[in-house]
């Protein structure tokens, strides 16, 4: 038999506090794939600044491409003003052939060409040089150029190469052909050196793909922020201006290389395409506050400003307006740079946000909150009158229940779905706090990450448990939360808006991130397939609604509890199974009821509207499958996706059948 439950909705009991979009941002980080699956460039190493130990000489995922035995390749200085290396390839006149490098890569079609880009320099008798992009299965060109080389000195080149159709096994090749004249070996003959060789395909948005782009603009985000790890011990200056003058520095929380080709006038640009608010967090590590407020300065400053001609010199004349900074990336946690005490990061805290205020005066400031009271009691009671917004990162998996893959997966199930309940507790404490005392009365919340994340979490086998249906419950569930404190909550984050740790909502190719370095093994040759995660669903339903105000509801529903074995959990008995929250838009015409079905059983709801509207048609939106575990991949991108349909209702009663571990939206209009 189905359960059943019973929804009351009383639109005429109105919140105060206005719903703030922002709650639906996302979240953008130099983290493992992330940048290499958001960004359009299909080549990689394109500086030629990493070792590769299977080919002496070349570099990173580069590969010699040659029909001579003695073919010789070096790295060298990089090109005049440029930092790091250049490849170099000597060539001999014995070798009777071509000689060149060449990439395994992946193309869709472009009848406008792919942008290509170089730098390059030859001694004197190489007169031109093959660009080609080639099926490297069949051997088919699909797409050609010719680049003259005009000077034995550095000079950049460009040109476009049409590419006749998709391929995930294309090859790009790069050489000195054997139509050249031979030459007689003596001082300085067939050498050529390049440096900074990118493509990108026409129809990127900036640096970043256009599918991606759509797809977060499908998303409506609000705000988009950058943040993470990794900007502990990033320095904003060393990624603006010329791309290819930028240095390549190491990621010190990812390894790798910091991605120099999306900087802060790159990121600036992202949400401008998007029309979205950025927020941007200072590195509070290895940074100072001087250093802070000058990228405040290069943000908002105006052309009487240092930063601000630096800015307009980089090709960006009007000021940014970035209204909403953070400080401090998880400074409580031992993994990040500048970990410290609470007392220590406050009196931190404090010089940053003077010297910032400094610079412009009307920016929003967030501090670096934590989950534990003590935290954030010192960090107030220190710093409270120089912030807007105390900030928590609340990720939920199987470690706060002492659960592992042993645990029935029942049990494992209820502890994913209880996510709100974690959430709402965090939320109490900090209520509690800004209520004890009138200097924090100011002060609202911004949840800057939030996810599932599944222990155990540091090795990823199987299945990805952080992109199923029951992972997009428990997010849709913990939105709900966030909505119904939105007299505090007014910013939130998922973690990650692509690939990257968990995984993030929009997914590019097959490879899932570890918790460590790389990615895992078992690529298909999807990467050019790109789709969303049932969480992306989640929050393109959710940020999509007409979003005024909080509206009273009452739920009558079966319960469920959790086994914890955490003596610090929240009370976990006697949880609902429906999980409910119902809004009403501005002008007070149209009701939004976000159910999520938190059981494993179907369950018939009947919503009872109380007189809102008679009757009428409502729309349902849907997000469900045949089962939690369902989950979208570059296989079977559709699994799980939203669907809409319309109900038919009478005498203020709409009824529904919520399938299990599902979410739902539904809308009325008046």
């Amino acid at each position: 038999m189905q359960a059943k439950a019973k929804i009351q909705v009383n639109a005429n009991q109105v919140s105060d506090d206005r719903i703030n979009p922002y709650i639906f941002g996302h979240f953008v980080e130099d983290i493992r794939d992330h940048m290499d699956a958001m960004l359009a460039y299909p080549l990689s190493d394109m500086d030629f600044e990493s070792n590769d130990v299977t080919y002496r000489g070349l570099s990173g995922s580069w590969r010699p491409y040659t029909n001579g035995k003695s073919t010789i390749y070096a790295l060298e200085p990089a090109a005049t003003y440029h930092s790091g290396h250049s490849q170099m390839v000597r060539m001999y006149s014995d070798d009777e052939a071509y000689a060149g490098i060449r990439q395994a890569i992946a193309v869709k079609e472009d009848q406008n060409g792919y942008e290509l880009s170089l730098y390059a320099r030859a001694s004197i008798e190489i007169k031109f040089l093959t660009v080609q992009i080639v099926d490297a299965t069949s051997g088919e060109v699909l797409g050609s150029t010719k680049i003259e080389i005009e000077s034995h000195n550095w000079k950049r080149y460009a040109s476009r190469i049409k590419v006749s159709r998709f391929c995930e096994e294309a090859e790009f090749r790069l050489y000195v052909p054997a139509e050249h004249e031979r030459w007689k070996d003596h001082v300085s003959t067939g050498m050529l050196w390049l440096d900074h060789i990118s493509l990108l395909p026409s129809d990127s948005v900036g640096n970043v793909r256009k599918e991606v782009v759509d797809m977060t603009r499908d998303l409506n985000a609000g705000m988009m922020r950058l943040a993470g790890n990794y900007i502990s011990a990033y320095h904003w200056q060393q990624a603006i201006g010329p791309v290819n003058e930028r240095p390549c520095v190491i990621n010190e929380a990812w390894g790798g290389w910091t991605n120099k080709y999306f900087g802060t006038d790159e990121f600036i640009q992202f949400c401008r395409d998007l029309h979205v608010e950025p927020l941007i967090c200072v590195n509070d590590g290895s940074g100072t506050p001087e250093e802070a407020a000058e990228w405040v300065e290069y943000c908002n400053g105006g052309l009487d400003t240092p930063m601000g001609k630096l800015r307009a010199a980089n090709g960006h004349a009007e000021p940014y307006g970035v209204k909403y900074w953070e400080i401090g990336n998880e400074v409580w946690g031992p993994w990040q740079v500048g970990h410290c005490s609470a007392e220590q990061f406050a009196d931190r805290y404090v010089r940053f946000a003077q010297a910032m205020k400094a610079i412009d005066p009307e920016i929003k400031l967030l501090a670096c909150g934590d989950d534990k009271l003590d935290w954030n009691q010192i960090l107030l009671e220190r710093a409270a009158e120089h912030m807007d917004y105390l900030t928590l990162h609340l990720y939920h998996g199987y470690n706060r229940f002492g659960m592992n893959d042993r645990t029935p997966k029942e049990e494992r199930y209820k502890a994913i779905l209880s996510y709100p309940e974690w959430t709402r507790e965090s939320i109490r404490q900090v209520r509690e706090l800004f209520n004890s005392d009138s200097r924090y009365t100011h002060l609202k919340l911004a949840i800057t990450e939030y996810n599932t994340m599944y222990y155990p979490n540091t090795i990823r086998k199987g299945l990805p448990n952080e992109h199923t249906l029951e992972a997009a419950a428990a997010n849709a569930a913990n939105l709900n939360e966030f909505i119904r404190n939105s007299d505090l909550v007014e910013i939130g984050s998922f973690s990650d808006l692509v690939n990257g740790w968990l995984g993030g909502c929009i997914r590019v190719g097959d490879f899932y991130a570890d918790q460590f370095r790389g990615k895992s093994s078992g690529r298909s040759e999807n990467s050019l397939t790109i789709y969303g995660s049932p969480t992306y669903y989640v929050m393109k339903m959710y940020a999509n609604r007409d979003l005024g105000y909080v509206v009273q509801s009452h739920t009558e529903c079966g319960s469920f509890s959790v086994n914890n074995l955490i003596p610090t959990a929240p009370k976990l008995a006697d949880l609902p199974n429906l999980d409910v929250v119902a809004c009403k838009n501005a002008d007070g015409d149209k009701l939004t009821i976000f159910m999520v079905n938190r059981s494993l059983e179907d369950t018939v709801t009947e919503v009872q509207l109380n007189s809102f509207v008679e009757s009428g048609t409502a729309r349902l939106l849907t997000l469900t499958a045949d089962h939690a575990d369902c989950f979208n991949s570059a296989h079977n991108p559709g699994a799980v996706v939203c669907e809409a349909y319309d109900i038919a209702f009478h005498k203020s009663q709409v009824t529904c059948e919520l399938k299990a571990s599902s979410v739902y939206v539904l809308e009325i209009t008046c």
